[in-house]
């Protein structure tokens, strides 16, 4: 049925540009005769049918005949324009094959203006005809942020609409010096400072638009921020166009034209960082690759990305039998060529970790199996010592013994000053990766990189998920402290800077063992690499983001609720101690904090009295073990009372 309706169409369109041709030359005839003798204007009878002919053959490379009307633009009227002109220039040939005389030597010409004008003049009127009944059959109505290239290509898929859902009022520029001009004859009515103005005129006017929908990705952070800001006060909701690769004016029909909400993490304001594609290619590629904490929010986008670089094989490693079923399943259908390994293993049995290690030979081991989680840990802390620390010894160790090139430790800003029981124990896993790495570097061993960054967008168990739930069920969104602050980032691009930071890290080995360590003293020394995380959020102020993503009013619609800080929590995080400043090591993204070392032997005698009194029950001799590798370690085990859903965004 498809078939023959297109069939149906391009008859038509032949028919019709027969007709306008036939009628083309009849106009460029009477252009070019002699004035006041029209008495052989038709020439000879068979003049007319050939002017048809003619243009059909000179539009076939041109593909004139499937043309659409209805979404007529640029490209088709150049092609309509090169067949005119061809169809002119075989004109006369035909003519003079058939022993009739050029009506004048300028015909030519005025045929091909004729055939010009009379074909595309229908074509534009039908097409303004089209949009101007689906604007009047359009839906809810809009003001576009933005006045580039999105801003154009939506209002081109929106025109392609049959009954179009929305009606454009206007457009606020992102730039400046734009006011009055005008984008597929819509007007551009002032910039982003004057969008207040703009909304309160309209407003008076009665025209006030239910949605202001951003249409230029650029547009971010702070600046977007106060687009929301703005659009709260006069109660109007805030949407984002369509990618732009998804806006086909060919396809607007059959797949609709649909607002997306604006994503959290345009509001971070993160500038794109670029990365080392080639090196991380390099690191990975042909290489045994194993990720502890495979299922997890870390451990699985590393998983994907360590994929697409093209492993020899990879490992995943997880304790939970779901999580590492999904990422196993979905890696099957991303990336069915790599060939993999599903591992149930827990990092706090030596002895399985050991066999693991020895049956795969990793030679790239990416550590982010860990109890991220505060007061959980707080809640269980001898599974959050034997887990965090203990575990990550014997990873390092497995590691080193089955003769892996280098380690890669996730870690968090908790660790820094830390005053919670995971953020203490994620430092002394620090604290022995770097011991490791010294001598590494020293004997041309394995490497031990260790990568320290702050809280995750999306991430199992944190503040975004939390949200979205409480959302879901009419809140209230519950935060910790009015002035509780973190620093966020995606989880794609945390990942993409901890490849950055082992490829960095690993730079010696690149080279070869024995080479020359050209690398700087601080980084010789067992430095961490810290991602950097831009500004701190406001846990409020995310919250506050969030309910007016979803088109409410804070504080009106949705309450939020301080519950007070929870064991183990901090106002602010940090991510370098006071005697570790951060270095820059000239990589966009990436800062080194400069180190604080120990021997690895007492580290890992620490760790083991740590792990024998937490497996003994003996919470209170293991935390005082754990303060004196940690002298900072300022436990903060009993703050105010918290509720059992605080706001508060773990690592």
């Amino acid at each position: 049925m498809a078939t023959r309706r297109a069939l149906v169409r391009i008859g038509l369109n032949v028919g019709l540009d027969g007709l306008l041709a036939a009628a083309a030359y009849l106009l460029a005839r009477w252009l070019v005769g002699p004035p006041g003798n029209n008495d052989d204007l038709l020439g000879p009878w068979w003049a007319l049918p050939w002017a048809a002919v003619a243009l059909l053959l000179a539009g076939v490379p041109f593909k004139l005949s499937v043309q659409y009307w209805r979404f007529a633009g640029t490209q088709d009227l150049l092609a309509l324009a090169a067949a005119s002109v061809a169809a002119a220039a075989v004109f006369p040939v035909g003519l003079r094959e058939g022993g009739a005389a050029m009506p004048g030597p300028s015909f030519p010409v005025a045929h091909a203006l004729a055939l010009i004008v009379l074909l595309a003049a229908p074509r534009l009127a039908y097409r303004l005809s089209q949009e101007g009944r689906g604007q009047a059959q359009a839906g809810a109505a809009v003001l576009l942020v933005g006045a580039g290239e999105g801003s154009d290509l939506f209002l081109r898929a929106l025109a392609a609409e049959a009954a179009p859902p929305f009606f454009v009022m206007g457009l606020v520029s992102t730039g400046r010096a734009q006011t009055g001009r005008r984008i597929n004859g819509q007007p551009i009515l002032g910039g982003l400072a004057e969008l207040p103005a703009v909304l309160a005129r309209l407003r008076e006017e009665g025209r006030l638009p239910g949605t202001l929908v951003v249409t230029d990705p650029a547009l971010s952070g702070t600046s977007l921020a106060q687009v929301m800001a703005v659009a709260e006060q006069q109660g109007v909701r805030v949407a984002s166009a369509p990618r732009i690769t998804s806006l086909d004016p060919a396809q607007g029909a059959q797949k609709g034209l649909q607002l997306a909400p604006v994503a959290i993490e345009d509001l971070l304001n993160r500038p794109q960082v670029r990365l080392d594609r080639e090196g991380m290619a390099r690191l990975v590629q042909g290489r045994r690759v194993l990720v502890t904490g495979a299922g997890g929010s870390i451990g699985s986008e590393l998983a994907r990305q360590v994929a697409a670089l093209g492993p020899a094989k990879l490992v995943l490693l997880d304790s939970g039998e779901f999580a590492l079923w999904q990422i196993d399943l979905e890696l099957g259908e991303a990336a069915p060529l790599v060939p993999r390994e599903a591992v149930i293993a827990d990092v706090r049995d030596e002895a399985r970790i050991r066999d693991v290690f020895e049956r795969a030979r990793p030679e790239l081991v990416f550590h982010a199996a860990a109890l991220k989680h505060v007061p959980l840990v707080e809640a269980n802390a001898a599974e959050g010592l034997l887990t965090n620390a203990l575990g990550t010894r014997h990873v390092a160790e497995a590691a080193r013994a089955a003769g892996a090139a280098a380690m890669v430790l996730i870690s968090t800003d908790k660790a820094v000053n830390p005053t919670s029981v995971m953020g203490a124990s994620k430092r002394l896993a620090e604290m022995f990766c770097q011991a490791l790495d010294i001598q590494g570097r020293a004997s041309g061993g394995m490497r031990c990189i260790t990568v320290r960054f702050g809280n995750v967008l999306g991430s199992t168990g944190s503040v975004v998920p939390l949200f979205q739930r409480q959302l879901a069920r009419g809140g209230p969104l519950t935060v910790t402290h009015p002035d509780m602050q973190r620093y966020f980032m995606t989880v794609r691009e945390a990942v993409g800077l901890v490849l950055q930071a082992s490829v960095v890290g690993t730079a010696e080995a690149e080279r070869g063992v024995g080479a020359q360590d050209t690398s700087p003293d601080f980084q010789r020394q067992g430095g961490i690499f810290v991602l950097d995380m831009g500004e701190p959020v406001k846990i409020s102020d995310l919250a506050r983001n969030m309910i007016r993503l979803a088109g409410l009013r804070p504080d009106v619609d949705i309450e939020i609720r301080y519950t007070g800080l929870r064991p183990g929590e901090k106002l602010f995080e940090e991510l370098f101690h006071g005697r570790e400043p951060a270095v820059p090591i000239g990589h966009d993204g990436l800062l080194m904090a400069t180190p604080r070392t120990a021997d690895a032997a007492i580290v890992g005698r620490a760790i083991d009295e740590i792990a024998l009194a937490a497996r003994g029950g003996n919470i209170r001799l293991a935390l005082a073990l754990l303060g004196r590798q940690i002298p900072e370690f300022a436990h903060n085990a009993a703050p105010a009372p918290a509720s059992a859903e605080g706001g508060t965004a773990r690592a």
